[in-house]
């Protein structure tokens, strides 16, 4: 009787379409990282005085009232074609966001900037992803900050430390819409 050559086994759905090679990964990988950045990297940068880059909300005004990256610019995706000439310099890059990873705003008003001329990267999480950091915000009411969410942030992270001072933490609040708006204005 012959011997019998086992079949390989199925590969797991991780390995039914095979992984790149290393140069084409690394490739793509530096394309990705220069068209996003994440939260992190923008709070790091700017709490250390980072003046390389800009940082433009493009959500509603409603959105924007309700809490906001510390001296971002203020853009809705919509007025970018009318006003981005106005309020940003070509020179200096733009990070742009929106609410958060089921938001395609940032993209559209990324679109919008490089289209004008700008360099811009997208900020990936968005607001929501700033907030469940535990970072400040700025809001119509003044400067707040949550405690951070121990499924985003490390715990004990100084950076995402309890709050004490004059920051309001509150309890409860949307993350992923504006209060009241029909839509999130991105």
């Amino acid at each position: 009787m012959p011997l019998q050559t086992p079949r390989p086994a199925a590969p797991s759905p991780v390995l039914a379409t095979a992984p790149a090679e290393p140069d084409e990964a690394a490739a793509y990988f530096a394309a990705r990282l220069a068209f996003h950045t994440d939260v992190a990297d923008v709070h790091t940068a700017l709490a250390a005085g980072a003046t390389d880059f800009v940082v433009v909300d493009s959500r509603s005004t409603e959105a924007w009232d309700q809490g906001h990256v510390p001296g971002a610019v203020h853009l809705p995706a919509a007025r970018i074609p009318q006003e981005a000439g106005e309020l940003l310099d070509p020179a200096v890059p733009v990070v742009v966001y929106c609410w958060g990873p089921g938001c395609d705003g940032a993209t559209r008003a990324a679109l919008a900037l490089a289209r004008l001329g700008h360099r811009v990267k997208e900020m990936l999480g968005g607001i929501e992803y700033w907030i469940r950091e535990g970072y400040e915000v700025e809001t119509r009411q003044g400067r707040e900050r949550r405690a951070a969410d121990s499924l985003t942030a490390p715990v004990g992270d100084p950076l995402t430390a309890p709050v004490a001072g004059p920051l309001t933490v509150p309890v409860a609040g949307p993350l992923t819409a504006p209060v009241g708006a029909g839509d999130c204005g991105c």
